[in-house]
């Protein structure tokens, strides 16, 4: 019976080694002679412990790691083609904590299938929520995305059935889908795991997505910094075609949908969705003022569906199991489940997807296993670079939208950053107005201007000039910029520095200058 070896080709495995890794598998493969073969398969999300590789061995999955291409000749000799021990093993892999304790409904497939398989692809559920959509009517597929209670998982968590129903109903001959996979936040992944790691379930979400809104054609926007994840992507889009689930009738069904892979050049404001459809345009990357709204005139004008990788994705398990299942996952106004991607200075750094509603505490401390330093957690950045920081004392927080804008905090992609005690608050608020200054496409003054004022600012605090006229002078900012920004570069800036002067003054009061000694 032929032996199968899992390694991940995801570009976290890569970056720490796997492709040696892989390499040095096949050359002991072929020395000992044995019937295997090496899966290229995605990433568990278990950053800590990649490369990872596994060992099918009777139905189930025995996982070292992490391995080091010096390791794999004494993986062999410890017995590797029967689970054999060795220091590097970690037992059957679906009982480690970190991936038992999940909830994996968008990420169910993601570092087990070959990711480029449509044969492991359907095995494990795949393109059961599509053919379950063909035949249902556009306005009953939106109703079941709706009733999920589904919401933009990109940072606004705008209700993504609200979105559908409203391209539904414009009028236009000719409709599009746009999925923003410019994953940009510092700390995320989520998006480009899916990509690399089971791109089938983005087409499927997709060509739903097309389906419910009378859409023909999709694009994914993605990053240039993805080179891998477009590789997938593009090759995935391939097979989908030929195997008849894009065209001129999705599965026989006589109702077309396609859709092309395009790469953006590196802006981050080509996240926000109306810089994205310029982009996509062939256009300067700059914000489009609203309205009007994308659903309404959108790419080339006509009404255009923009949702994020893990909306889109998330869409065929709510179509194959029903919107009561999904909705029947979370808290409050925030249904389903959520990747959360722990990272910055933390333990075990990965990718956990769970329910909505665990508190920040739970997530740091528990799942994460606080800091990597092992110094005391200061303070964890959730939404990205333009998310709130947290204290310890907000660890109470439930993960829901409407908890953490109760305490003037965003979900955003879910990306968690983790800081230690080391970190300096004035420097990090600095960084956040320097990061919009680069990144504002200029197009309004209170973005362009007022990010570049309050780095000056920023350095005068540190520079003990004026100190408390200049933090006044700083909040004053970042509320022109919050209130006044046409998108939410200019408008969330003030999140990540208002949280650092709120929670950590202390850090902004540096010692006043003194003059040197006559």
């Amino acid at each position: 019976m032929t032996l199968t070896i899992y390694i991940p080709r995801d570009a976290a495995a890569l970056s720490l080694g796997a492709e040696k890794v892989a390499k040095s598998l096949a050359q002991e493969i072929a020395k000992r002679g044995l019937d295997a073969r090496i899966v290229r398969n995605g990433s568990r999300g278990m950053f800590w412990l990649e490369p990872l590789v596994e060992v099918e061995i009777g139905g189930k999955r025995i996982g070292y790691g992490p391995v080091k291409a010096k390791d794999v000749a004494a993986l062999f000799d410890a017995g590797l083609a029967e689970g054999g021990a060795h220091p590097l093993c970690l037992g059957e892999v679906e009982n480690l904590p970190f991936l038992k304790e999940q909830t994996r409904l968008t990420f169910a497939r993601c570092g087990i299938t070959d990711p480029l398989s449509l044969q492991d692809y359907e095995a494990h559920g795949g393109l059961k929520g599509l053919r379950r959509a063909i035949d249902m009517a556009a306005g009953d597929i939106v109703k079941e995305v709706t009733d999920s209670g589904l919401r933009g998982r990109g940072g606004a968590g705008f209700p993504t059935g609200i979105k559908w129903k409203t391209v539904l109903d414009a009028p236009g001959t000719r409709k599009y889908i746009v999925c923003n996979a410019d994953e940009g936040d510092s700390g995320t992944f989520a998006d480009r795991m899916i990509m690399e790691g089971d791109p089938f379930v983005l087409i499927e979400g997709m060509a739903i997505a097309g389906l419910a809104t009378g859409a023909t054609k999709g694009f994914v926007y993605t990053r240039s910094e993805y080179p891998h994840a477009i590789a997938a992507m593009i090759k995935a889009v391939e097979i989908a075609r030929k195997a008849g689930i894009l065209g001129a009738s999705v599965l026989g069904s006589g109702k077309a949908f396609d859709m092309e892979i395009r790469t953006g050049a590196g802006a981050y404001v080509c996240g926000e969705e109306t810089a994205l459809l310029n982009s996509l345009e062939g256009k300067r990357g700059i914000v489009r003022a609203k309205p009007p709204l994308p659903a309404h005139k959108g790419l080339f004008g006509c009404p255009t569906v923009i949702n994020n990788v893990i909306s889109l994705a998330s869409v065929p398990i709510i179509m194959d199991k029903g919107a009561a299942f999904y909705r029947d996952f979370g808290m409050g106004r925030s249904r389903g489940t959520i990747p959360l991607q722990i990272a910055g200075n933390v333990k075990h750094g990965g990718l956990y997807e769970t329910a909505f509603g665990l508190s920040l505490g739970d997530i740091v401390d528990r799942i994460g296993g606080g800091t990597a330093t092992g110094r005391p957690v200061k303070a964890v950045q959730v939404g990205g670079p333009l998310g709130a920081y947290f204290p310890r004392a907000l660890f109470d927080t439930p993960f829901d939208y409407e908890a953490f804008a109760a305490k003037d905090g965003l979900i955003g992609h879910a990306g968690i950053v983790v800081f230690d005690d080391t970190a300096d608050m004035l420097k990090q608020a600095r960084f956040a107005m320097e990061f919009c200054a680069v990144e504002s496409c200029g197009k309004c003054t209170p973005c362009r201007i007022g990010s570049t004022r309050g780095v000056e600012t920023a350095d005068k605090i540190a520079q003990g000039i004026e100190p408390e006229k200049n933090r006044v002078l700083l909040a004053d900012l970042c509320n022109t910029m919050k209130f006044g920004s046409l998108c939410a570069l200019g408008g969330f800036t003030p999140y990540p520095v208002m949280s650092a002067m709120t929670h950590f003054p202390e850090d902004f009061s540096p010692a006043p200058l003194i003059e040197a000694a006559e």
